[in-house]
């Protein structure tokens, strides 16, 4: 039971580090006053009689600590008990703390780590070449702990006043703004940096960075101030997402007609960075590819991932900052949340962006690959120990948290959805909430069933398959529908399978960009009867692909479908939502292969030869030729072709994609940003030693991590065994960031059946200098399914799940029971299809290209 209650904390910092690279060890965080130590100061109401203090605390030791009841003498502790596995410390006082306010004082020391999580240290380089650090913060979800004592959970919220005591020729950074700076008394080479008393917020949200950085500011149209922090020569790169931050800012405070609390906020490219990017309140961090935009050397893709990163993390000052979660359960409602009106926001940026029907592509199909397998989790899961925590920042609180809340949205409409949203922040701003809170004010604001709804979406894991028939009564059109559960694995029969409240909505081929009905399945079958269609017409369920579920049509439905395919008049959106079911169905052989290829492709034209006939020469001229007018879609349907292309051998392709190479190496003619993926692959893909050399040249000479990350995540198409090895060693050196040697291990793993091998032996020899440097994180997870789950041999599922039940990964256990099942269906599938597609493409050969 909570004994106190915490009011203020008042927080002064001294991180002594040297700030070069010539004193390694000297790293400890003192924080106390007065004695080279800076001192934390709780200000606290007793509400019953207590001896002792429990807080969070891990990584660090506590010198002194004492309490001053207001009006009362100090009572200094005198013992600190460590439960290190909780992550806890006891402070033991000779005396009992009577009711009433009074000041918590604690003298202590940490560590500057190397851990990307608490209070650490980040590497960079300077313009003249040196290494140097800076001191910078990642708190959630449970690393506030690691740079103060404190109650390091969402729902004890305090104001902060921090002070940074810092070298006076280094840039100090905290959520607020400043409001002094002066030189330290007992050093004059430091300035003492004291910051505004933050709102009321959550341990996991406060931040602050030390360190040399240029930036770029503007002020939004309703007058707050936004700086974006670059490293120093780079401030250019920083105006794109200045640009999108302003106008972000006013979207969000127009969408929830609730302002932006606070005077100023603050972007920072961080070198060193786990995650993509973190919403500290008014001082939001980011990696710098999450942030920084070259317009020479930036490609289309990179300008779209960070309008979205920035329209993400700055929906979280309203949602998450402003309204935050009660406990970790509650996660979702964060993430899930941001990850929808992240799109939201950039397609009101930059509507050419096209960006709803990316969010299929991406979000709403890797949610829903994910949530089939039978080792998924509901949206809310509950949270116990901190270690746990790290496991649900996955595609499904993400991913599936934002298709749910965008087919929400869509069973609201916007106006109500707004009206709800307004009366659920004003009602719990500064607070804690729950996602039972959010349904009652959407509730209210709708008049429509929301909680019953969606719990039935957050609190059951899985989702259902739709599957519908038709039969034509004179004019009107009576539709068969009915629910199940989808499994990857293949078609259940089990008398408990859940039901979900399903919203179905109906187009027809008379206007397939409008919805015709809506009806709410709240039951395991119905019939709905859908007047005035013609007998040549089509239907289309789930229009826009907005509904979180699968749709399994009759053979007559998918067939009458097919001229709404081929003339393009069904939207790209709802063919993609479609040859997306289908894939699916295939793949659990609920459908047979061939019988949709031949629906899709038709019978006339064999689609190899399709393809080779189309790219001739010409066609890959002008694939490499961008014109000028060419638009954002067109880069990325450029880039992707190419890569597809360039893989696969194509000679026109690979012949221009080396003379290209060959002319940017040798600085003729620089590549265009968005040839640059595209053309590495190719070459690499048919390359040799030298090829290899070469890409780790520009590699090195690359002074923009875009440039750096866009060779990482290729040099795994090398070929040669010996190639893939230097590959691999290369993810560990020195010339790779942490953070980013997973995307290079995945690379390899993800290029070829010998790289996947080659590199899943590399984790397993290096596994503990691997687990060490990401200790826990989402890092590892990730890292552990970009490896292992493209297997698609039985003994493999096997092999993993040995491998980690003798070096344990708590964090990412169901990770690995994930792609331990997929591995299972890989191989299945495999076994079911394999020779008769073989035989297929061996029957339809396409001429040499």
């Amino acid at each position: 039971s909570l004994l106190c209650l915490l009011i203020f904390s008042s927080l002064c910092l001294w991180p002594l580090t040297s700030f070069t690279d010539s004193e390694k060890k000297n790293r400890s965080v003192h924080l106390c006053s007065n004695s080279n130590i800076k001192l934390l100061l709780f200000w606290w109401f007793v509400t019953q009689g207590t001896n002792q203090i429990v807080m969070n605390c891990a990584d660090i030791d506590i010198i002194t600590a004492s309490f001053v009841p207001e009006g009362g003498e100090e009572i200094n502790a005198t013992g600190f008990n460590y439960q290190n596995e909780d992550e806890k410390v006891t402070l033991c006082f000779p005396s009992i703390l009577q009711k009433g306010s009074g000041s918590l004082k604690i003298d202590f020391v940490g560590e500057l780590n190397d851990k990307m999580k608490g209070f650490y240290r980040s590497k960079y380089m300077t313009p003249s070449g040196e290494n140097r650090y800076a001191a910078v913060t990642q708190f959630e979800a449970t690393d506030a702990r690691r740079a103060f004592p404190c109650w390091d959970e969402p729902a004890i919220k305090a104001t902060f006043d921090i002070t940074l005591i810092v070298p006076k020729d280094r840039i100090a950074l905290s959520n607020m703004n400043v409001v002094d700076r002066k030189p330290y008394p007992e050093d004059h080479s430091l300035v003492e940096v004291k910051f505004a008393t933050t709102p009321i917020m959550s341990t996991y949200l406060v931040a602050f960075v030390i360190g040399e950085y240029d930036f770029v500011e503007s002020q939004s149209s309703d007058g707050v101030t936004v700086r974006v922090y670059t490293p120093v020569g780079k401030a250019e790169q920083g105006k794109f997402a200045l640009e999108v931050a302003t106008k972000t800012l006013p979207f969000y405070k127009d969408y929830f007609s609730v302002p932006y609390p606070l005077p100023k906020i603050d972007l920072i490219a961080i070198a060193d960075f786990a995650a993509g990017a973190m919403e500290n309140w008014g001082l939001v961090t980011y990696r710098e590819t999450a942030l920084l935009i070259d317009p020479k050397n930036s490609c289309a893709s990179s300008r779209q991932w960070v309008a979205l990163v920035v329209g993400h993390e700055l929906a979280h000052q309203w949602f998450g900052n402003l309204v935050t979660m009660e406990w970790w359960t509650h996660l979702w409602l964060n993430e899930g949340f941001a990850s929808w009106i992240e799109y939201l926001c950039v397609d009101h940026c930059f509507p050419e962006y096209d960006i709803w029907t990316q969010f299929v592509s991406a979000d709403y199909t890797r949610a829903l690959d994910l949530d089939a397998l039978d080792n998924s989790h509901p949206i809310e899961v509950d949270v116990g120990h901190p270690s746990e925590v790290d496991e649900i920042f996955d595609a499904i609180s993400y991913s599936k948290g934002a298709s749910v809340i965008r087919m929400l949205h869509n069973y609201i409409g916007d106006e109500e959805f707004r009206k709800g949203m307004n009366a659920y922040l004003l009602k719990f701003q500064h607070k804690n909430a729950s996602t039972e809170d959010l349904w009652e004010c959407l509730e209210q604001a709708s008049g429509k069933p929301i909680a019953a709804v969606m719990n039935s979406w957050t609190k059951q894991m899985g989702f259902p398959i739709i599957v519908v028939d038709q039969e034509q009564h004179g004019s009107d059109r009576v539709l068969k529908i009915s629910q199940k559960k989808f499994c990857a694995s293949g078609p259940r029969n089990d008398e408990n399978c859940p039901n979900w409240m399903v919203p179905i909505s109906i187009c027809t081929s008379e206007d397939p960009s409008c919805t015709k009905m809506k009806v709410l399945l709240d039951q395991p079958e119905t019939t709905v009867n859908v007047t005035n269609i013609a007998p040549d017409h089509w239907i289309k369920i789930n229009p826009g692909t907005v509904g979180f579920y699968r749709i399994q049509y009759s053979s007559a439905m998918l067939e009458s479908l097919l001229p709404g395919i081929r003339d393009l008049t069904l939207l790209p959106v709802d063919r993609l939502g479609l040859q997306n079911d289908l894939f699916s169905l295939v793949r659990r052989h609920t459908l047979f292969f061939f019988s949709i290829l031949w629906k899709l492709i038709g019978t006339s034209n064999c689609l190899l030869t399709h393809i080779s006939c189309m790219f001739n020469t010409q066609m890959t001229w002008l694939l490499f030729s961008p014109v000028s007018r060419s638009g954002h879609l067109d880069a990325l349907l450029r880039g992707l072709v190419l890569g597809k292309l360039g893989k696969a051998g194509h000679k026109g392709t690979l012949e221009e994609a080396r003379r290209r190479f060959r002319e940017h190496v040798e600085g003729k003619q620089i590549l265009p940003a968005d040839l640059r993926s595209p053309v590495y692959l190719t070459v690499l893909k048919h390359g040799d030693s030298t090829t290899l050399d070469t890409m780790l040249k520009l590699h090195k000479q690359a002074d923009m991590q875009e440039e750096k990350n866009r060779i990482e995540r290729v040099l795994g198409a090398i070929p040669a065994p010996d190639l893939i090895q230097r590959v691999l060693n290369f993810a560990l050196s020195e010339e790779v960031r942490p953070q980013d040697t997973v995307s290079v291990i995945g690379g390899v793993a993800g290029s070829s059946k010998q790289g996947r091998k080659a590199a899943w032996k590399f984790v397993k020899d290096n596994w503990e200098e691997l687990h060490n440097r990401y200790q826990g994180g989402f890092l590892i997870s990730r890292l552990i399914k970009l490896t292992v789950d493209g297997f698609a041999i039985d003994k493999m599922a096997a092999e993993v799940k040995s491998f980690f039940e003798s070096h344990h990964a708590p964090a990412a256990e169901r990770t690995v029971q994930q792609c331990c099942e997929n591995i299972l269906l890989n191989a299945a599938w495999l076994k079911r299809d394999a020779e008769d597609i073989h035989q297929y493409l061996l029957q339809r050969k396409a001429p040499p290209v």
